[in-house]
């Protein structure tokens, strides 16, 4: 009997080849040296950031650059971190990330929950305008974002200079919106109708029933709703023009004068550890986040 052959198991290089001595050498030789460029080119510019923070301003802009320090010089982070303030930034960018989070786990999770559960009439037309918007590049949406905050519409308000101009235009997050409502469609209608003849309201539904099961996905949310906020550059910039208000990036660019720029690396470089510290620690929790739904039980 001939021995059939499925197209799933078809590699780019068989496994009776990986099985001979030649074939794992070069599978191991061609793993490493991919492996390797790949870690060179993702934390190379941030080796080269932390470094820099370690150097004299001269040995920063000398020609050739050195890899490694000749005379480290540690000192470059404390002096940046008390010249630049960078205590009072990093508090700026926590409270406007945090108030960013709030905001979206309470109207994004809300707008998932009524298109995904609750089935209003045009619910795909306004899911399919929400997506929509994330075709548009972010840069097409400053003049008329910058416009709405400058005049708010019906009540006139100015909120230039107010944490309201940074958390109101996160709000409104297709992408977020989108993977709840994708996990929100994975809960079984069982539930849903159980708790309905049991007499729970919709709103008692999605608070006892919905949340508790929407952990892992919620986790996912609050990571990007805190990292968009802190590496925000643009936008915070336009509408908060007081330097002692506002987040780091925008910080540090509007304190840099007269900075020598070995001391402007070690700031960056301080700016740079909460959002890999954040990754490190949650990046199991992302991966289980962004699949957690995508396959109905």
């Amino acid at each position: 009997m001939a021995a059939t052959f499925s197209s799933q198991n078809r590699t780019l290089i068989s496994s009776a080849a990986l099985n001979r001595p030649k074939g794992r050498i070069a599978y191991w030789t061609v793993l490493t040296l991919i492996v390797a460029v790949f870690t060179l080119v993702f934390l190379g510019p941030l080796y080269w950031m932390v470094i820099g923070g370690f150097k004299s301003a001269q040995e920063v802009v000398a020609n050739p650059p050195t890899f490694i320090p000749k005379h480290p010089q540690p000192s470059n982070y404390h002096t940046a971190w008390s010249q630049l303030k960078i205590a009072r930034l990093l508090f700026n960018t926590l409270y406007y990330a945090f108030g960013a989070l709030a905001f979206q786990l309470v109207f994004d999770v809300a707008a998932a929950y009524a298109i995904s559960k609750l089935r209003p009439v045009f619910g795909k037309l306004i899911l399919g305008g929400m997506l929509a918007t994330l075709m548009i590049p972010a840069a097409v949406l400053i003049v008329p974002q910058y416009m709405t905050v400058l005049k708010l519409p019906v009540v006139h308000f100015n909120l230039i200079g107010t944490p309201w101009a940074i958390w109101l235009p996160t709000v409104a997050n297709g992408f977020n919106i989108f993977l709840l409502k994708r996990f929100f469609d994975s809960i079984p209608e069982d539930l849903m109708h159980a708790a309905a003849i049991d007499g729970a309201s919709p709103l008692r539904t999605l608070w006892s029933i919905v949340l508790p099961m929407s952990r892992p996905i919620l986790g996912v949310v609050s990571i990007f709703a805190v990292v968009n906020v802190w590496k925000d550059f643009l936008w915070p910039m336009l509408v908060e023009p007081d330097p002692k208000q506002q987040p780091i990036n925008i910080g540090i660019n509007s304190l840099s004068q007269g900075v020598p720029e070995n001391v402007l690396i070690a700031a960056l470089a301080i700016s740079a550890v909460p959002t890999l510290l954040i990754f490190l620690l949650f990046q199991r929790n992302i991966m289980s986040g962004l699949t957690a739904g995508s396959l109905k039980g």
